[in-house]
């Protein structure tokens, strides 16, 4: 069949574009498929989670679905009786269930709109003579469609070094996967914990530890030894920022931003202003500066704009004063087995070895860059020529539009988004 849109990928990506897409689309003669084998249609790893303090790290009145209705979110809430407004921070199980509750409400809307989803994971496309492109799926089936949207998301980072020559029981203390939640189950409370990563997942699973009743110690290794940090309760006014006037030098733009930071009543506000102008901003630096950021200033840029709700920051902050967890900055060199893991790392700016015991490793570097590495799909079209992946390794080349050029500069039978 051909599909009048295709939308690959399930996660929350690809449910928010079928949910808009219904909207949009003519109730009587449209179809739309969605391809994908991740569990949970829409709710991804991130709005799967069941624990409460797992937030959104953006307040309520910012997450709708939908652009004409901003309000939407914050209307679900209340009618569920859930006591927030439009600043607070919701769950993000909440927000995974909003999701899903909008798709549902709009398919019973427009019930001749037709959506497939198909549980299939697509590993190769094909052009087709009929407008469409095909994609091919792992059990050999094909489905086309006029319009493609690509919704892949990104992979899970691996561990930062190779732990294969670990003894098995050695390897059963090493979580890869910290969102298998099992792990937790086979934590006594008075084991040692060393978590690999200083960022959100980091700040995730610390508190998902402390829901089942963790007492041991946690040390937490990353390059910098960066944490997050969080917002507040009553936010300044975003500042009015002209973006065409900051300097597209590096060093320059940092000296900039740190200087209207210290002028600003609350740091946080500088921020803010940038949100809505950050595409913008990153689009007029030059390809060398751009590098350059991903190298030097991506840790810092991430902790003071990806910030967490402020009640998980206060968390955060009373268990470090408690001495439970320590933050070590420095690069993970290798792991010894025994009676306990040992972990060698080498502290950031110095020479010298230092090591750490403990009884399990947990992997929460996060997820990977948005590359194409994770997805044979993109492989798969980067071989064909049909996409070009970003020369720092943020994807794919598009267009302002977010629509995939063809890079044999032939018209493509159909013009695929990323999302």
């Amino acid at each position: 069949m051909v599909y009048d849109v295709v939308i690959v990928g399930a996660g929350f990506s690809a449910i928010a574009s079928v949910c808009n897409l219904i909207e949009l689309l003519p109730a009587s003669s449209s179809s739309v498929a969605v391809v994908g084998d991740d569990p949970g249609f829409g709710r991804g790893t991130a709005y799967r989670t069941e624990l409460y303090l797992h937030r959104l790290n953006v307040p309520a009145g910012r997450m709708s679905l939908f652009a004409d209705r901003p309000e939407a979110f914050v209307d679900w809430l209340a009618e569920r009786k859930r006591p927030l407004g439009a600043r607070d921070f919701a769950s993000r199980q909440d927000y995974g269930l909003y999701i899903r509750d909008s798709l549902a409400g709009l398919l019973r809307k427009k019930p001749r709109c037709r959506v497939d989803f198909i549980k299939a994971k697509a590993t190769g496309c094909l052009e087709r003579y009929n407008a469409a492109l095909g994609f091919l799926f792992g059990n050999g089936k094909e489905i086309a469609g006029r319009n493609i949207v690509l919704c892949l998301g990104v992979g899970s980072a691996k561990l930062p070094i190779d732990l294969s020559g670990l003894s098995a029981i050695g390897a059963s203390h090493v979580v890869d996967n910290p969102w298998r939640l099992s792990w937790l189950g086979r934590v006594a409370s008075e084991d040692s914990v060393c978590i690999l990563g200083s960022g959100l997942t980091m700040i995730d699973q610390l508190l998902a530890l402390h829901a089942h009743g963790f007492k041991g110690h946690i040390d937490v290794i990353s390059r910098r030894g960066l944490a997050p940090l969080g917002h507040v309760r009553a936010p300044k006014p975003p500042a009015e920022l002209d973006v065409a006037t900051l300097p597209t030098r590096l060093s320059e733009l940092m000296r900039t931003l740190r200087r209207e930071s210290r002028l600003a009543d609350d740091w946080r506000s500088i921020m803010d202003g940038l949100r809505p102008q950050t595409q913008t901003l990153w689009q007029r630096l030059p390809l060398s500066e751009r590098s350059r950021f991903l190298r030097h200033a991506l840790p810092w840029w991430n902790i003071h704009r990806h910030r967490v709700a402020p009640d998980v920051f206060e968390r955060f902050e009373e268990i470090t004063r408690s001495g439970q967890i320590a933050l070590h900055a420095g690069y993970l060199l290798n792991v010894e087995d025994g009676d306990r893991l040992t972990l060698c790392y080498r502290a950031r700016g110095r020479r010298d070895v230092r090591s750490i015991q403990s009884d399990w490793i947990v992997n929460c570097t996060g997820m990977e860059r948005a590359g194409i590495a994770h997805s044979p799909l993109l492989r798969a079209m980067q071989h064909q020529g049909l996409i070009v992946a970003d020369p720092l390794g943020l994807g794919i080349i598009v267009d302002p539009q977010s629509r995939i050029p063809n890079p044999r500069k032939t018209a493509l039978p159909s013009t695929p988004w990323a999302r």
